[in-house]
Order: structure tokens, then C-alpha cells, then sequence
């Protein structure tokens, strides 16, 4: 067997190289130039939320191992296209699916930013015989086969909690929330509400959530606007990392105002280090990459849907004891 090659394909917006498979392709599209003669070529659409947003740009790197890795195992050759906007925008999410979909795609992963507006286009791809998966946020309602992320009102929870017990379980919280259109972080934050109501001695800020543009600046803007104003805020639970994406997002004494947050990108390691961050919880952002092509490949090549078609990626709680271990991951991960 060949060693399978990435045929990266520049598009609009970005291009990634997936994986490839032995056989016919089912539209019987001639193979690429580069693939070996009777080689299947398979075509895979990636569709985080955003090109600004760091997990996404980890997404993108499990998706390129995967295409390396996977297309060994199988025996196949993978062209793949990233069509993440620039920004978050359901509405441009909706129109690449629509594009794979005329590009006759096998296979789309995407990340719904909100998961009404892209449903349709969704249901239009399977009805053209695609695969369709969503990684990181769901549209429950659309025909997608399968979901691959965060049990986000657990990761909600566990966030509002480890913050609560960094506080000694008494003291004003408050909830950095990011889109409020996005469904997964809608369930986050009624998680980490539902977490807080448990302790007597814990007080929601009202209002309890801030919501904003996902971006490191206007998260970091946000934080530093609702602390300003509501200056009896003692505990943040960021339900995403963004501001953390940034220096010097934090404007306070380390520990003044104790912080959980959720994800462990290399760029919000140091505040662990500094002391402005608590305990941050690693969504399997490498994964959502590496392990939406295995899925969809399961399903493409061997008619394989989960048994349980929500599939929970794991968290993992990472403190100022294990960061420099659980930072060697990311050199390994985005050294390409």
C-alpha cells in the first residue's frame, strides 16, 4: 500500500488535506493527479465557527493528522477543504455547506454558530447522499448522523463548581458566555447556573451572564467592562477561554478575582502560570479534527453510524501542578 499524500486545495477561505480510500468513488469523479491508480478519493468539508478562534486552528490540526494517519489505516486518499469564516457567521457557515454540497462532497463536519440557520442547508447535503457531522455545537434538529463534543451543561457545572470551591464556596460569580445564539454555549451556561444554585453562600451577579463577540478583544473588552461596572464580581467561570487568547487580559492581582475557565490553549497556559487563572478544563479541540474524519470516514467507507449517535469528547482538568506536561501536547499538535 501507498503511503497516502495531502492534496492541499487553496479555496476562498482556507484549505485543509483529509484523507483518501481505496476503491470507486461513488460519483466516479476522475482520481486526483497525485493519487495512486485505483485509488478512491474522498472529499471532506471542515467548517469550524471562526479562523480568529485558537480551537478551531486546533481542529484543523487533528484534521490534517488524521489525513496522514487515516488514510494509511484505509488505504485511501482524503482531499479535504476548510471553509471556516474569517468571523463567526451562521449564515456564511450555511452557504459552505451549500458549496461542498455542489462540490459533491462525501463528507462535512461543521461547528454550528447557530444551529437554526444552518439546519436546512444540513438536511440539503444528506438528502444529496453526504455524510453530515457536527463537532463542538449541535443542530439537534438537523438529519446530521452523528455529534462528536463537549457534554456542554456538564462542562458548565464542572466550571461553575471548581470556581466555587476556589472560592470557599461563598462570594459574588459571574458567567463570561460568548455567543448567545451558539447552542452549546447556551447549555454552558445554564450547567454552570444550575451549579451555582446548589451553594447557599454563592451569589449570581445580575446580570449573570456577558455576552459577546468571540473574539480574544472583545471578550477581553467584555470581561473588563462588566468588572468595571459590577466591581463585587469575586469569581469569574469563563464557559470559553477567549480573553485568555490575549496578554495581559486580566486586569487585577493574581488571585484578587479567582477565574475557571474552559479550554487550555497554548496562549492561556500562562495564567495558570501567573496565578490569574484558577483551573482550566481542555475540550478535545485536537479531536474535534482527528476524531470528526474518523467518524465520517466509518460512515463514508464503511456505512458505519455510532451506536450513540452524541458522542462526548472528554475533559481534562489541567492546574499550575500539570501545565507544563499537559503543554508539551500543543508542541507536538501545532509543530506542523
Amino acid at each position: 500500500m501507498k503511503n497516502p499524500t495531502l492534496l492541499l486545495r487553496s479555496t476562498g477561505l482556507a484549505a485543509l488535506a483529509l484523507l483518501a480510500l481505496a476503491g470507486c468513488s461513488k460519483k466516479a469523479e476522475p482520481a486526483a493527479a497525485d493519487a495512486a491508480p485505483g485509488q478512491r478519493t474522498i472529499l471532506i468539508g471542515f467548517i469550524g465557527k471562526s479562523q480568529t478562534n485558537d480551537v478551531f486552528q486546533a481542529a484543523h490540526a487533528g484534521a490534517r493528522d488524521a489525513a496522514v494517519e487515516l488514510g494509511a489505516k484505509y488505504g485511501v486518499k482524503v482531499e479535504g477543504e476548510i471553509r471556516t469564516p474569517n468571523d463567526e457567521d451562521a449564515t456564511k457557515q450555511a452557504e459552505a455547506i451549500e458549496a461542498l454540497t455542489r462540490r459533491g462532497a462525501d463528507g462535512i463536519s461543521v461547528s454550528a454558530s447557530e444551529a437554526n440557520t444552518i439546519t436546512p442547508s444540513i438536511d440539503k447535503a444528506v438528502a444529496q447522499g453526504i455524510a453530515v457531522l457536527c463537532f463542538d455545537s449541535d443542530a439537534p434538529q438537523s438529519k446530521r448522523f452523528a455529534f462528536y463534543g463537549t457534554d456542554d451543561a456538564d462542562c458548565g457545572a464542572r466550571i461553575m463548581e471548581r470556581l466555587i470551591k476556589s472560592m470557599g464556596e461563598k462570594g459574588t460569580v459571574a458567567i463570561l458566555a460568548g455567543n448567545q445564539s451558539a447552542p452549546n454555549l447556551q447549555a454552558r451556561v445554564v450547567g454552570a447556573k444550575a451549579a451555582a444554585a446548589k451553594y447557599p453562600g454563592i451569589k449570581l451577579n445580575e446580570p449573570a451572564a456577558f455576552y459577546h463577540v468571540e473574539t480574544p478583544e472583545k471578550s477581553a473588552e467584555a470581561v473588563a467592562a462588566a468588572q468595571n461596572a459590577n466591581p463585587g464580581i469575586q469569581g469569574w467561570a469563563f464557559i470559553g477561554g477567549w480573553p485568555l487568547f490575549t496578554s495581559d487580559a486580566l486586569k487585577w492581582a493574581p488571585g484578587s478575582v479567582k477565574v475557571v475557565s474552559c479550554d487550555a490553549l497554548p496562549a492561556q497556559l500562562n495564567y495558570l502560570r501567573t496565578g490569574h487563572v484558577d483551573t482550566l478544563y481542555a475540550q478535545d479541540c485536537y479531536g474535534w479534527g482527528y476524531k470528526s474524519v474518523e467518524i465520517l470516514l466509518e460512515k463514508i467507507i464503511h456505512g458505519k453510524t455510532p451506536a450513540n449517535p452524541k458522542i462526548v469528547d472528554p475533559l481534562t482538568e489541567v492546574t499550575k501542578a500539570n501545565v507544563d506536561s499537559f503543554g508539551k501536547n500543543w508542541e507536538k499538535w501545532l509543530a506542523k
